[in-house]
């Protein structure tokens, strides 16, 4: 039977503060949580924190920039969508953690290995003949990538992986959830908007067929 985890409305939540705290990473958890707009993020040895940050950064496919600097390692490069999906995700877990604290723990990495079992979380690898350059991760809710993180061990390869993705998606009318601006997601094209207007906007879209069948099919 299936588990109500009771998550807060998302739009009454603080702007820059959790809005729950505890439960646990099951698919069932995850699902409902992504399903109103709000997600995981915490480090290790913090409790599990779950947030819908006001404004919430989002990019629109078409508006992606791909600027003069990254058309070589668009040609360099091979982009390739749920290769070795597991295998990605650890290697972004032991890359980050070589420079700092990460949320992707090995708790994190089973979970969102169960949802890409589920056909709901998909990865965009980067590759620099046969070796992996970097990438990005997330999950496809209808007609939202709901992106959770990016990776580079060349340079530009996040940037590539981002452009291949809306390449991709951009037919499909697809909108990109970047969680939380940075500097990178803002030079990129993302942008600011109203958690009011992304919840109404993810409600809208997250229902809707996504419009092609295989994510790994789409290059």
């Amino acid at each position: 039977m299936e588990k109500n985890y009771n998550f807060p409305d998302p739009a009454k939540a603080p702007a820059n503060s959790p809005l729950a705290v505890g439960g646990d990473l099951s698919a069932q958890a995850l699902l409902q949580a992504y399903n109103k707009g709000i997600f995981p993020w915490f480090l290790p040895g913090e409790p599990i924190y779950w947030w819908s940050p006001d404004p919430r950064a989002v990019l629109a496919p078409s508006e992606v920039r791909v600027q003069q600097s990254i058309k070589s390692a668009l040609k360099k490069f091979e982009v390739r969508f749920d290769y070795d999906f597991e295998n990605f995700l650890k290697i972004c877990k032991s890359e980050r953690e070589k420079r700092e604290p990460t949320w992707l723990s090995e708790n994190i990495v089973r979970a969102y290995l169960n949802l890409h079992r589920l056909g709901i979380s998909h990865s965009v690898e980067v590759y620099d003949d046969g070796e992996l350059a970097g990438g990005l991760y997330g999950q496809i809710f209808g007609k939202v990538f709901c992106g959770e993180s990016m990776i580079s061990l060349k340079t530009g390869a996040s940037k590539v992986a981002l452009i291949a993705l809306c390449r991709a998606l951009g037919p499909f009318n697809f909108l990109i959830d970047c969680q939380v601006m940075n500097d990178h997601l803002k030079f990129m094209g993302a942008k600011a908007m109203r958690r009011s207007e992304f919840l109404a906007k993810f409600n809208e879209l997250k229902n809707q067929p996504s419009g092609f069948g295989e994510f790994k099919n789409l290059l």
